[in-house]
């Protein structure tokens, strides 16, 4: 049997026409192969943390709001506005879950502290040998801590992507001179961060949130371990993040 083709340009006049709700639900219908493309593109990071369903029921929120909300005066596509409002969704939904108790945060931040420390001393990047001796604990135990530490410090520096490239966002700033520096001054600073990483970080970063390949494609591409490619990766982000808040 074959697919039914659907105008949707068709669709699009109609509903900007009418506001129809029966037409509104058949180009909801129509996109919501994107929302299973963006969480396909995001699981593979949140799959310990979230269930496939619940990142599709978010990302079904993000699509109704896009559609909710899209102006053609945007000059953007659909498809791109309403992959950013769904990764913007299901991101925020991530943020709001507390799978951080504060003991973690503790730690994420008493770790962040000896790195600090320690790089001003030897001028280079601790180890995590050196990390855990400097703090008195177990290496097995700043491990695990960077590794827990991935989604808190993934979900901030994703939240502030899609802040910045929120078609709502660029709308305000066009409007807010104030808020079109701030944004550029963060996207500046971002820029900065990425260029200053050593080349392989560096790599890690592009190939993953640029190139959009998963930690497993990155892996290979390194010749080294899935676990190492995300063990560095919950490092680069721990102290991109510290940067961006110094």
């Amino acid at each position: 049997m074959e697919k039914e083709q659907v105008d949707i340009e068709a669709l699009w006049d109609e509903y900007f026409s009418t506001g129809g709700e029966e037409v509104k639900n058949k180009i909801i219908s129509h996109y919501l192969y994107i929302v299973s493309i963006v969480v396909k593109r995001l699981m593979p990071q949140y799959k310990d943390y979230s269930e496939k369903d619940e990142l599709m029921s978010c990302g079904v929120i993000g699509l109704i709001d896009a559609v909710n909300k899209f102006d053609r005066s945007f000059g953007v596509k659909f498809q791109t506005y309403a992959t950013v409002r769904i990764r913007g969704e299901i991101i925020d939904y991530m943020r709001k879950q507390d799978w951080a108790p504060s003991s973690l945060r503790k730690k994420i931040s008493n770790i962040q502290d000896a790195i600090e420390v320690l790089e001003a001393e030897l001028n280079r990047r601790p180890t995590e040998a050196e990390i855990a001796d400097y703090l008195g604990v177990k290496e097995s135990m700043v491990q695990k801590v960077l590794q827990k530490s991935h989604m808190f410090n993934l979900v901030y520096f994703e939240s502030m992507i899609y802040e910045k490239e929120s078609e709502e966002n660029v709308e305000m700033s066009r409007n807010d001179p104030y808020l079109k520096i701030e944004n550029e001054v963060m996207l500046e600073a971002l820029k900065k961060l990425i260029d200053q990483l050593p080349e392989r970080e560096r790599l890690v970063i592009t190939l993953h949130y640029f190139e959009g390949m998963t930690m497993k494609n990155i892996a290979k591409i390194m010749n080294i371990s899935e676990s190492r490619v995300s063990q560095i990766h919950s490092r680069i982000l721990m102290d991109m993040r510290k940067a961006l808040q110094d």
